[in-house]
């Protein structure tokens, strides 16, 4: 059965669903996205990714900056909509907005409810050390990624993953995911269970206070915290003035007699507060991404100085 959808999402995460749910031939009636915003050198106003493929794909957008007003509301219950499917789209949903599809309001989100509910779940399952993440179908409510889950896909964390790597798995598999639950929508078939209160986690917005590496930590939380920031915003450190991003690090089999942030030899082996990392990638700034091995023969860096 074809379903009559509003789509409401923004970034690069949101895109793989939207594209499902057309390739599934779904009625998608309307997309709605944050309003374009300036960036890039010449600041000039920039559609967001989810606005750029509903244009290619022909479909009416709006960009609302808020959903609150009673104007806003009426525009979107003249959808009639089956309904809202709702993928990191940046604006909370009033009452009014999820009661008015048919079938109420969907959400895709990345990870295992009710642990990380909130904005940033990806990149603080890493930063934790999680081994195993997800992505689930939520039907939504007036909470905080509180409402019933309806489907889960379980993913684990590779040792050395990154948050942008985990960002794409998870995108892929939500979009087919989303296409399941709907499908079931269909036939009167999805089921969705509360979740539990016990386990609840929130995964805060990333604060770019916290991006600097502290090499006083273990060396297992030094890595987590450089690939759960890669690639962006990027956990730094300063070398000569300049803020070195790490991109990607591994933990080193060796037992580091030296102060947290001690370079111990030129292939990049850092000592921590327990354990040591080896840096892989890094960036400098305005430069593109480079192996540490590039990076050190321009920069030089001596063995024996501290990362700051």
């Amino acid at each position: 059965m074809t379903l009559r959808i509003v789509f409401m999402g923004t970034p690069d995460f949101s895109v793989p669903t939207l594209t499902e749910i057309v390739g599934a031939g779904h009625e998608v009636v309307a997309v709605y996205s944050q309003p374009p915003r300036r960036a890039g050198r010449g600041m000039a106003e920039r559609k967001s990714p989810v606005h750029q493929a509903a244009e290619r794909f022909g479909i009416p957008v709006l960009t609302p900056k808020s959903l609150k007003d009673p104007e806003a509301q009426a525009v979107f219950a003249a959808h009639e909509a089956d309904v809202a499917v709702v993928v990191a789209y940046g604006l909370i949903l009033p009452k009014p907005i999820l009661d008015a599809p048919v079938h109420g309001c969907f959400n895709l989100h990345a990870s295992l409810l009710p642990r990380w509910r909130g904005a940033a779940p990806i990149q603080r399952a890493i930063m934790a050390g999680d081994a195993e993440t997800g992505v689930g179908v939520m039907r939504m409510a007036e909470g905080l990624d509180t409402g019933p889950v309806c489907m889960e896909e379980r993913l684990p964390i590779g040792p050395d993953m990154t948050a942008g790597e985990l960002h794409d798995a998870l995108a892929a598999i939500g979009g087919n995911l989303m296409v399941r639950a709907l499908a079931a929508l269909s036939r009167d078939s999805l089921g969705c269970r509360e979740q539990p209160d016990g386990g609840v986690t929130y995964a805060k917005k990333i604060d770019k206070a916290e991006t600097r590496i502290d090499w006083s930590q273990p060396a297992a939380t030094v890595h987590d915290h450089i690939r759960g920031l890669s690639p962006f915003p990027g956990a730094w450190f300063e070398l000569n003035g300049e803020r070195i991003k790490v991109l990607r690090s591994r933990l080193a089999d060796a037992a580091a007699k030296a102060d947290p942030g001690t370079l111990l030899d030129e292939t990049g082996l850092v000592a921590c507060g327990t354990g040591a990392i080896r840096l892989i990638d890094v960036q400098r700034p305005g430069r593109q991404q480079m192996s540490y091995a590039e990076f050190a023969r321009g920069a030089r860096p001596k063995p024996g100085i501290v990362l700051d």
